[in-house]
């Protein structure tokens, strides 16, 4: 099998051992229908629960020793699909928020067209207003910082090819908080060919219907979390740190002198 007939999906995962089985079974049974060959990498976030366990069965997992958060950990699961071989490398949560035959469409179409990355653009969200206030605020932002309107800019279920991939990758910080959307901020910035596929948002599978982010499995939020809050404003000098202020030094012309 050639790496560019090759997928790799790579899960950050934490504390996903209720749902994670099913969900990469219907990966790996999507991607048998459209004939692709897949490898699915679990990266666990050092997890409370059984989540390596419940995903040995269908995938290769990466146990990190320390939990680092979901930035860290999707960026750590990048590499693992870097260091795979694999011709697409898509990314998706491991909270199941998608349906496998989505997620399978969306590599389809970067390996089937001209695009550098395919987004899975989310539909039929049903996020709290104040999760939905922030990801306009980013849109916004990030319209005015690269003059490219990107419909979902923190969308975790993205398709690249490994070159592109790469450059990505090493532009981030290996921690940073919110590597999706400096991907993005990338992506239009340097007018890489992103193609846009729509797809199903589901609820979170499992008993607990909201993630970490959002508090111990409150259903319907009326203000955001505390700990939602203190994340945002990180995020938000993260961004301003390596995407504006950080790009303004690497656009200045250097002047020092080599002997």
């Amino acid at each position: 099998m050639q790496a560019q007939d090759h997928v790799a999906v790579v899960i950050p995962a934490f504390n996903e051992a209720e749902a994670l089985p099913s969900f990469l079974a219907e990966i790996r049974a999507s991607f048998a229908a459209v004939g692709r060959s897949v490898t699915l990498i679990v990266v666990d976030d050092a997890s409370t629960d059984d989540t390596s366990e419940a995903g040995s069965a269908f995938a290769d997992v990466v146990r990190s020793p320390i939990n680092r958060g979901h930035g860290p950990t999707a960026l750590a699961a990048y590499g693992e699909g870097l260091r795979s071989g694999a011709g697409v490398i898509v990314h998706v949560d491991g909270d199941g928020q998608f349906y496998g035959d989505d997620i399978a469409r969306v590599a389809t179409a970067l390996d089937r067209s001209r695009h550098d990355v395919v987004h899975g653009v989310r539909r039929g969200r049903t996020d709290p207003w104040f999760r939905r206030c922030l990801s306009a605020l980013v849109r916004f932002a990030v319209l005015i910082l690269c003059g490219r309107s990107v419909p979902d800019v923190n969308t975790p279920l993205r398709a690249y090819h490994p070159d592109i991939l790469a450059r990505l990758v090493d532009g981030v910080p290996a921690d940073a908080l919110v590597p999706h959307v400096h991907f993005s901020i990338a992506e239009a910035r340097d007018r890489l060919r992103v193609g846009y596929v729509a797809v199903a948002s589901i609820p979170r599978r499992g008993a607990v219907a909201q993630g970490t982010m959002w508090g111990a499995g409150r259903a319907r939020a009326i203000l955001p979390p505390r700990r939602l809050v203190r994340f945002a404003g990180r995020a938000l000098a993260e961004l301003w740190r390596i995407d504006i202020v950080g790009s303004r030094r690497i656009s200045q012309p250097s002047t020092s002198v080599r002997g």
